[in-house]
């Protein structure tokens, strides 16, 4: 492997695991707190990009397809997305908050059937385009050629992911967090408004979410109603590898999956189609051989 090709592969592991790590905070994030893996997250992602497309077709016109339109495509994406993720609690799991683990779980999967079947019916299944002009301008390295676009995708994906870090330990909000988290009836007794609490948990794990959608949207150049399935697969088993439950887990788990995918894939004799079964083998070896991950908690014992 030539030094050219290792400096392309880091660049391509750390922005596409910049996307899987955004979407295992939300994983994270919400298991942390009330124990349920979220299989809708997938989904949730893949709406902030329709939401983002749909407002950057609007604000487009006005402001350009640059750099501008896509922040303000990504701040209404998080937001509106956001609240979808507390509707999705509210309606959806706080009534099965007591019941068996199970019984969650399968709303869960109802849940991302929902989101999944009505993209699906309101666009007829068809690839959408996201044209930005971002440009193609950057920097060379040897014979690799990093664009800014590269750049800032990664850089905006790590302050995101430092704010939430930041948030959870030293805001009032976050304390909270890490409190119901351990244990949720003594939060409660301490007047803590739980419910609260869940619902913020959500909303900002959702809006992460849409944030990594609207950047791969503008990144690739397309969305689609099924580009949450996979991609929301991939981003558990990053929660999975830096310890579910745990937000920094979170974060090095989405940048160690997406270096390994890259690097995996350009192995001799190995092409692009065999990322998922690297991807997918991590997965099965860290449930078996160190369930806890890196950073985290025991998903097999938790569930």
């Amino acid at each position: 492997m030539t030094l050219d090709l290792v400096i392309q592969q880091l660049v391509n592991g750390l922005i596409v695991g910049s996307f899987y790590a955004l979407i295992a905070l939300g994983y994270s994030m919400v298991f942390g707190v009330i124990k349920l893996l979220n299989f809708a997250h997938g989904d949730i992602y893949m709406s902030g990009a329709f939401v983002g497309l749909v407002v950057f077709s609007f604000v487009g016109l006005r402001v350009g397809t640059g750099w501008l339109g896509v922040v303000c495509a990504l701040l209404v994406s998080m937001l509106a997305v956001g609240l979808l993720g507390v509707v999705i609690e509210r309606f959806a799991y706080r009534p099965m908050r007591n019941a068996p683990r199970l019984s969650i779980l399968i709303t869960a999967l109802g849940a991302s059937m929902v989101l999944n079947g009505t993209a699906l019916a309101l666009t007829g299944g068809r690839h959408y385009a996201f044209s930005t002009d971002l440009g193609f301008a950057g920097v060379d390295i040897s014979t690799v050629h990093i664009t800014y676009t590269q750049m800032v995708l990664v850089a905006a994906s790590i302050g995101l992911m430092a704010g939430m870090q930041m948030f959870i330990a030293r805001t009032m909000y976050g304390k909270a967090m890490r409190a119901v988290s351990i244990d949720m009836g003594a939060s409660r007794l301490m007047g803590i408004d739980v419910d609260r609490v869940i619902a913020l948990t959500f909303f900002m794990g959702s809006a992460l979410a849409a944030g990594g959608g609207v950047m791969a949207g503008a990144y690739y150049g397309s969305v689609h109603f099924f580009m949450g399935f996979v991609m929301g697969l991939k981003a558990f088993t990053a929660a999975v590898i830096g310890g579910i439950g745990s937000v920094p887990g979170a974060m090095l788990g989405g940048l160690l999956l997406g270096l390994l995918e890259a690097f995996g894939s350009s192995l001799p004799l190995v092409g692009s189609e065999w990322r998922d079964v690297f991807v997918f083998g991590a997965l099965i070896l860290f449930l078996v051989f160190k369930p806890t991950g890196i950073l985290g908690r025991s998903v097999v014992e938790r569930v």
